[in-house]
């Protein structure tokens, strides 16, 4: 952890500050723990098999925009975008809170000529890094299993970069917010019933009314509708007013982390 710090330090005395230092230093620190890296993607892995292919066995074909699909092509586009979510989430969550909490690396950081908006897109470029890892490994492990159905499913994989920039975004702001380890409980509190109810397991069409709205504004509704689209082939105008809500919530979220480490390292 010295090393890495010192490293990302000198560098960036030497350097045209940029944010692809802290992504060098996540790189750094991160390779002894790859066992913990690699857990964000075999999780949805282990769902589809378990959900998607076992439990698909007893469960007719589902109709995406009017096309039939079997219940594992169904569900792999949402674990999909599932597995962009995960890889971006906790690094911008755990792992930011306790590198600006606990082990002050960003004051090192900004004791450089790098600033807060550095800090915000360095981190910001390794998540999608993570992210972009687990959701190319699943999409291969889609594709190996047949249940990939269309030509456009090429652009999935550059989908759930939009879903991974929304979530690092949204994640690293709200991060700046929190104060202890207890306020990530409601991290899980948001993130368990988006992934369960956000048409992951099944059309958002068994809800009624309100409760049907709230669910299609959550960002992951967003991130399977673009992926189930682009993998079954079944594309509308959804896919579009997904891909710019996704764009809108990382950039907003982007534009706040940068503001907020602004006022608490360097007010």
């Amino acid at each position: 952890m010295a090393v890495s710090n010192y490293v990302l330090a000198d560098t960036a005395r030497s350097a045209r500050p940029s944010g692809r230092m802290l992504v060098v230093r996540n790189f750094i620190t991160h390779r002894s723990a790859w066992v913990v890296f690699a857990t964000g993607f075999l999780e949805p892995v282990l769902y589809l098999f378990s959900i998607g292919v076992g439990v698909g066995q007893l469960v007719d074909d589902f109709s995406v925009k009017g096309r039939l699909v079997t219940y594992a092509a169904f569900v792999a586009p949402g674990m999909l975008a599932a597995s962009a979510m995960n890889g971006a989430i906790y690094d911008s969550t755990f792992g930011i809170f306790f590198k600006l909490r606990y082990d002050k690396v960003y004051d090192g950081v900004l004791a450089t000529p790098m600033r807060p908006i550095n800090v915000a897109t360095g981190e910001l470029m390794w998540c999608l890094l993570r992210s972009g890892v687990y959701s190319l490994a699943f999409v291969l492990v889609m594709a190996a299993m047949g249940l990939v159905d269309s030509w456009w499913a090429v652009l999935a994989w550059p989908a759930t970069w939009l879903i991974g920039f929304a979530f690092a975004g949204a994640g690293m702001a709200l991060t700046t917010f929190m104060k202890s380890w207890q306020d990530f409980e409601y991290v899980q509190l948001a993130i368990i019933p988006m992934f369960l109810f956000s048409g992951t397991f099944f059309p958002v069409s068994v809800f009624d009314g309100p409760l049907r709205w709230v669910v299609e504004a959550t960002p992951l509704y967003r991130g399977v509708v673009l992926c189930r689209e682009l993998t079954t082939g079944a594309l509308s105008w959804d896919s579009l007013i997904s891909a710019v809500y996704l764009l809108a919530m990382g950039a907003i979220g982007l534009m706040v982390v940068s503001r907020r480490l602004h006022k608490i390292l360097l007010s």
